[in-house]
């Protein structure tokens, strides 16, 4: 599978902007602000220190970084979002020096925090309860929430849109986070979702066969399909099948827009990039907009420019993601933003990312460690296919541990949670509460021993991978080929009885609020 001409003249065109003299009559000589560089917006709080910590926190303003704005110094360039000396979190690499400092990520991707007010309303709009990860703030900031359930809260469709770039035989456990939770916003939200599988994208990035990377969209689809997505709902697509008609459209109208400038300061991509790196921005964004699948959300064709009706009204989309993909659509909303209202900024919705069994600093990866690395200081990764005795050895010998180096300092002196792996992936599979309090209590304090709190990772692991096995088994070739056609979708929603309000207690205590450590750390 090759691209078509069309494809490659506009990814050699977006090239140009970056090789072509700035100097030009013909070309818009502003350039970009630093992205710490923002007029106000509002206020929100977030977390006070890594992994979610609670701790006393003070409001700080944030706003969605202007991409256009006044000239700037053609000499240096604007710093890459995401990116200093203690951390850095882009699309490409997330890796830190303590752990993942997400209030620092919170304002410089311009977003804000999903606090109890926000889930009380997310609650009362849709009348289903917030999930255990929104509860205990693990999807943790946003942008433009409010304006999705607005547009929900008027009987207007939405979708949802997420993806994955196929780069294993197997997904690990640190994948499935955005796809069960985009299967849990399409049920409450009864939405489309459409879900990209970016086997281009990995063939410009990563080393490797094109023809490979196509053949694990298709294996890597099983264990999506397998989260349970309801098939009258869903679409599924390849990007080496897919990309063409409204699709490329609307590629084609961003690479328009976009300025070589604009990526390189997004992304830090630049001229030592290949053309297809520097394109695929466009390519991750366009599913941001509801023109590139007229037909499975039932839109009409584009009619002649003078009809005041020429097509129907663009649909809402909200992007679940990990908020290392934030760039991609700061890149989005802001062509959306340009568009006089023919395109709509989409919606976003953040999780932290769950963190790799070796320490807090990074998180879990499938990608093959570099050469001359020594493979056994490298942490194992638990895969979707790893059988049981498998998984027990690799929390045994891999999960780091925040408790005592012996038994009679941990005894003493008890765990540190927040760099406790184990505990840290508590948080995600464990749902009861007062189950996760018993544990913070117990192994903070030494009088539960690290042997036991990874038997019980274990054992919460092991029993999701099982049930994820059996479901992944039924996934036939036939199943994912419907799938992956493209059809009208099912915009249908049923209506729902209101659920009672959360109580004002409660409400404190949610969200960005919720304390991870049950008053361990509190003074």
């Amino acid at each position: 599978v090759v691209m078509t001409a069309p494809q490659c003249f506009v990814a050699i065109a977006l090239v140009y902007f970056i090789f072509s003299d700035p100097s030009s009559p013909s070309r818009d000589m502003t350039e970009l602000l630093p992205l710490s560089a923002a007029v106000p917006e509002g206020t929100c709080v977030a977390d006070a220190t890594t992994l979610g910590h609670t701790a006393p926190q003070e409001p700080f303003v944030v706003t969605e970084p202007a991409l256009m704005s006044t000239p700037a110094s053609t000499e240096e360039l604007p710093k890459v979002a995401g990116v200093d000396d203690d951390q850095k979190v882009t699309p490409f690499e997330v890796v830190s020096k303590s752990g993942i400092d997400y209030r620092k990520l919170t304002r410089d991707f311009g977003c804000s925090v999903i606090d109890g007010a926000l889930i009380q309303r997310f609650e009362r709009v849709t009348g289903v309860r917030a999930h255990t990860w929104l509860r205990r703030g693990l999807f943790f900031s946003h942008k433009d929430l409010n304006k999705m359930l607005d547009t929900y809260e008027r009987g207007e469709p939405i979708y949802l849109y997420t993806g994955r770039g196929p780069t294993s035989e197997a997904m690990h456990l640190g994948h499935m986070i955005p796809f069960m939770f985009s299967k849990y916003l399409q049920d409450a939200l009864q939405a489309v979702i459409v879900i990209q599988m970016s086997d281009d994208e990995k063939f410009y990035f990563k080393e490797g066969r094109l023809e490979e990377f196509h053949r694990l969209s298709r294996q890597n689809a099983k264990d999506i399909i397998a989260c349970g997505f309801d098939p009258q709902r869903t679409f599924i697509f390849s990007n080496l099948e897919t990309v063409g008609g409204g699709m490329y459209e609307v590629v084609v109208r961003l690479m328009h827009d976009t300025r070589g400038k604009d990526v390189q300061a997004i992304f830090g991509l630049g001229l030592e990039n290949s053309i297809g790196q520097i394109s695929w921005p466009c390519f991750q964004a366009a599913p941001a907009f509801s023109q590139a699948f007229r037909t499975i959300l039932r839109l009409r064709a584009p009619g002649p420019a003078s009809s005041p009706n020429s097509e129907d009204r663009p649909v809402f989309c909200l992007v679940p993601m990990a908020i290392d993909q934030a760039p991609y659509f700061r890149m989005a909303r802001d062509f959306a933003g340009g568009s006089g209202g023919r395109y709509l900024k989409p919606a976003e919705i953040h999780s932290e990312f769950l963190v790799g069994l070796g320490g807090i600093q990074s998180k879990m990866s499938s990608t093959a460690p570099k050469d001359g690395a020594d493979v056994k200081k490298v942490a194992p990764t638990i895969f979707l296919t790893d059988a049981a005795d498998e998984i027990a050895s690799k929390i045994r010998v891999g999960a780091f541990s925040g408790g005592g180096a012996t038994k009679e300092e941990h005894r003493e002196n008890g765990a540190n949670l927040r760099i406790d792996v184990p505990y840290q992936w508590l948080l995600y599979f464990l749902d009861d509460d007062d189950e996760l309090r018993r544990i913070a209590v117990e192994y903070s304090s030494g009088r539960m021993l690290t042997g036991e709190i990874k038997k019980i990772m274990t054992a919460c692991v092991t029993k999701f991978i099982a049930a994820h096995q059996v479901a992944r088994a039924a996934v036939t070739d036939d199943v994912i080929s419907t799938f992956f056609t493209a059809r009208p979708m099912n915009l249908t929603r049923a209506p729902r009885p209101t659920l009672p309000p959360i109580a004002d207690e409660e409400l404190a205590r949610i969200g960005i609020d919720f304390d991870r450590y049950f008053g361990v750390y509190t003074a």
